[in-house]
């Protein structure tokens, strides 16, 4: 079968382009499931314009994986100790054969993902389960025969090994050159997953804090030895020429402020407890605990049922689903601040604990995210050749805030009461020793 070229319209990077290889993979099911997964959740009752899906981000994320990959091992790019740790860089059928690899495993990286995407995963998967490894179940299971049938044929366990990364599949044997490749996926400094998304989450939710210039940090990524040049296959990892370091920090800032301020946004969280209340209701034991039924289940599902259980009282879930379709959530009584962390460090638990004792369980949310931020380290190739530490020449890079964020919410029509409460008690319950909240 003829290896036709194939493209699509893309509000970041314009055309998308796939050989008929990837588009056969693009039209599985698997992947097809992923145009009904909301890629920010419920974001779009806070931001209007977030209905993009994750079809479009596998999309963007392979589509940036592909130049990458060209980027650092292209041979104006490589420089004698990548080329001498890897040997595949100089072998053109072997260094392809790689890019078809790379390109694939970030089209699948997100496969594994629940309905409305994060918003519930920690609540509704098993003990040891992720989406993560429901990606990889399904690379086995449903997209291996894809991968045997093309020209040449692609090894299924380098497609899994590289969407998912060694972090999340510790029992999986990576070689040097498979972390590198998993890295421009999945990597904390520089991942195309976290690019891509960055770019399109702040267009669709109409913000600016996403962009950076994507061009010219990965124009000038490379494949660099740790800061003191030991020029072994361990101590490599991705980097940047000096003159990419600045949109290294604006990547890195953009993540910051997409965080703080997009996607631990404090109605988006309330939103996301009244999903998960819901689905434990409406969901066969609250859980998805077998593949056949996850790959059945998308937001088309859970909106019908979301919209059935809103106007029926008898149906499970009811409470929790009139409070989303009506845009009715908890209003925030109590918030994380600074001066009541040096006070009580379980401020907001205390909070919590205290209220749902007064107000009732079913009146009472707690919700907290948290983004470790902090030192982003990766090799730096100064002008002299000499490879120093981001840390080390990057102020920027070095005051990166943790994001913390911690709510207690309450039912809107007892928020009065509530903030009544809070005016006459707080204090007594956030004094300075730990205190017992049976007897508070």
């Amino acid at each position: 079968m003829a290896n036709r070229r194939h493209e699509f319209c893309d509000p970041i990077h314009d055309f998308i382009r796939v050989d008929s290889d990837e588009r056969r993979v693009i039209d599985s099911p698997p992947l097809q499931r992923l145009r009904h997964i909301h890629q920010l959740a419920m974001t779009y009752l806070v931001y209007p314009g977030a209905t993009h899906r994750r079809f479009e981000h596998s999309l963007g994320t392979m589509e940036l994986a592909g130049r990458v990959y060209d980027a650092i091992t292209g041979p104006s790019a490589t420089r004698h100790y990548a080329r001498e740790v890897f040997p595949e860089i100089d072998d053109e059928q072997t260094r392809m054969y790689w890019k078809r690899v790379i390109r694939l495993a970030a089209l699948c990286h997100d496969i594994g993902h629940l309905p409305y995407s994060h918003a519930a995963e920690d609540e509704l998967l098993p003990d040891g389960w992720s989406h993560e490894k429901l990606s990889r179940d399904i690379i086995f299971s449903e997209l291996s025969g894809l991968f045997n049938d093309m020209t040449p044929p692609v090894r299924v366990e380098h497609v899994a090994k590289l969407a998912v990364g060694p972090k999340k599949a510790p029992d999986m044997s990576f070689s040097s050159w498979e972390r590198i490749l998993a890295e421009i996926i999945v990597g904390d400094a520089f991942g195309v997953d976290r690019m891509d998304y960055l770019l399109r989450d702040s267009l669709h939710a109409g913000v600016v804090y996403g962009n950076f210039g994507h061009h010219r940090l990965i124009d000038t990524l490379r494949i660099l030895p740790s800061p003191g040049d030991q020029e072994s296959s361990e101590d490599m990892s991705l980097g940047v020429e000096i003159g990419g370091l600045q949109s290294a920090e604006a990547l890195l800032m953009a993540r910051y402020f997409m965080f703080s301020q997009v996607y631990f946004h404090r109605v988006r969280m309330i939103y996301d407890q009244h999903l998960i209340d819901f689905l434990r209701k409406w969901l066969p034991g609250g859980k998805i605990t077998d593949l056949k039924s996850f790959i059945s289940l998308t937001d088309n599902e859970v909106a019908v049922a979301i919209s059935c259980a809103a106007r029926d009282k008898t149906k499970p879930g009811h409470l929790w689903a009139r409070r989303l379709a009506s845009r009715d959530h908890f209003r925030v009584l109590y918030s994380r601040l600074p001066q009541n962390m040096d006070r009580f460090s379980d401020a907001a638990i205390a909070v919590e604990q205290k209220t749902k004792s007064i107000f009732g369980t079913d009146s009472i949310r707690y919700a907290r995210r948290y983004d470790k931020g902090g030192e982003v380290n990766f090799p730096v190739r100064m002008d002299d050749g000499r490879i120093a530490s981001s840390i080390a020449v990057s102020e920027v890079l070095r005051q990166i805030p943790v994001i913390v964020k911690e709510y207690v919410y309450i039912d809107k029509d007892l928020l009065k009461k509530g903030e009544r409460w809070k005016k006459r008690h707080l204090d007594e319950l956030l004094k300075t020793e730990p205190i017992d909240l049976e007897e508070s």
